[in-house]
C-alpha cells in the first residue's frame, strides 16, 4: 500500500501562516528547517555585506537576504531560499513592484552549511539551483573553512582560507580572501 503525499504550489506556500518557521518547497513538498545558528548567521551576514558593497558600487543588480524565496521550478513547484542571492540588474528590474516570491533563479546563490545539514541536502540544493539556471553557487562550509564554487556539475572548485573567492563573469571584478569570510 502506498500513501499519496499532498503537494502544494508556490502561491499556496505564500499564503500559509508559518510564523517564524523556516521552510522551502521542494517538488511541491514543504520542507522545514531549523533556525540558523550564530556562526551561520555571522558568515551569511558578512558575505551579504561584502557583496552588497560591491554590487552597489558597480550598479550590478540586487542582493537578497536569507529567506527570500526563488521559484526554481513549476509543476511541481520548487521554492528555495538561499542565505544570500544576487540577481543582475535587468532581471531584478523585471521583479520590481511584484509581490510574492522571485520568479526564477538567482544568478548567484550562496548557501552556508549548518551543522545539521546533510551532504544530500546540500547537493540537492546545488542541483536545483543549477538546473533552474543559476550561473554560480557558493557552498560555504564553516567546519572545513572552505568555499565550493559551482558553475556547473563539471566545473567545481574548492577554495581554502589562503585562496581568493572571485565573482567571475557573474560579478566581474569581485574578489575576497576566503579566510575573511570565516573571520568576519
Amino acid at each position: 500500500m502506498t500513501s499519496a503525499t499532498m503537494t502544494i504550489t508556490a502561491e499556496e506556500l505564500e499564503r500559509m501562516a508559518l510564523g517564524e518557521q523556516r521552510v522551502e518547497l521542494v517538488r511541491g513538498e514543504v520542507i522545514t528547517m531549523a533556525p540558523a545558528g550564530a556562526e551561520h548567521g555571522e558568515i551569511a551576514g558578512f558575505t551579504f555585506g561584502v557583496l552588497f558593497q560591491f554590487v552597489r558600487a558597480h550598479s550590478l543588480g540586487s542582493l537578497y537576504a536569507a529567506e527570500t524565496g526563488f521559484v526554481l521550478a513549476r509543476n511541481p513547484d520548487t521554492v528555495r531560499a538561499p542565505d544570500v542571492a544576487f540577481v543582475r540588474m535587468e532581471r531584478a528590474a523585471q521583479q520590481r513592484g511584484r509581490t510574492g516570491f522571485f520568479e526564477g533563479a538567482p544568478d548567484l546563490a550562496v548557501e552556508v552549511v549548518s551543522p545539521h545539514d546533510t551532504a544530500e541536502e546540500v547537493e540537492a540544493k546545488v542541483l536545483d539551483y543549477l538546473e533552474a539556471g543559476t550561473r554560480m553557487v557558493w557552498i560555504v562550509r564553516p567546519r572545513t573553512r572552505t568555499v565550493t564554487v559551482y558553475r556547473s556539475l563539471r566545473e567545481v572548485q574548492v577554495l581554502r582560507p589562503g585562496d581568493t573567492l572571485e565573482g567571475g563573469d557573474v560579478l566581474p571584478g569581485f574578489a575576497v580572501p576566503v579566510g575573511a569570510i570565516f573571520e568576519g
